[in-house]
């Protein structure tokens, strides 16, 4: 299973913010739109990512207060990214390692999309259970039983 399969089912739409945005804008963004990142985008290109856990950070930092922080002085600005043709197995790997709760999904220096470790395991859950139902359909239809002469 790739990126690009989460990518058509979840849909493209993109919530970005400017390095100059005030991070209070960014946030009553996040908080209006209910969504955990946004992307940060400058004239066209990938600069960051903004997550509640770079908000609290910031907050933490600014003595419990949002101030006059800009986006740029608390996002990620080397943020991991992936492809639509990455594999879902290297995409957990590189979550987990990194502690990347949002990912966004590239092709050269096109943003296609972000992808969350909720839609990574949603999507695994998703095909387990489809594997499952196979397997189960599989063994009820099995084939023999009563005809070589056992009894159930």
């Amino acid at each position: 299973m790739k990126v690009s399969d989460i990518l058509r089912v979840k849909g493209n739409t993109l919530y970005t913010a400017t390095p100059d945005q005030a991070l209070a804008d960014a946030v009553a963004a996040m908080s209006e739109k209910d969504i955990g990142s946004l992307v940060v985008m400058d004239h066209g290109d990938l600069v960051g990512m903004l997550t509640f856990r770079e908000v609290i950070q910031s907050i933490v930092k600014n003595g419990g207060e949002l101030g006059t922080v800009l986006v740029r002085t608390a996002m990620d600005d080397a943020p991991l990214t992936c492809s639509a043709e990455t594999e879902l197995d290297e995409v957990r790997r590189m979550m987990l390692e990194r502690h990347a709760r949002y990912m966004p999904v590239m092709d050269k220096r096109m943003l296609m999309g972000v992808i969350s470790f909720y839609d990574v395991a949603k999507a695994v859950v998703d095909s387990q259970n489809f594997e499952n139902k196979m397997l189960k359909a599989y063994i009820r239809d099995w084939p023999g039983g009563e005809e070589d002469g056992e009894k159930g």
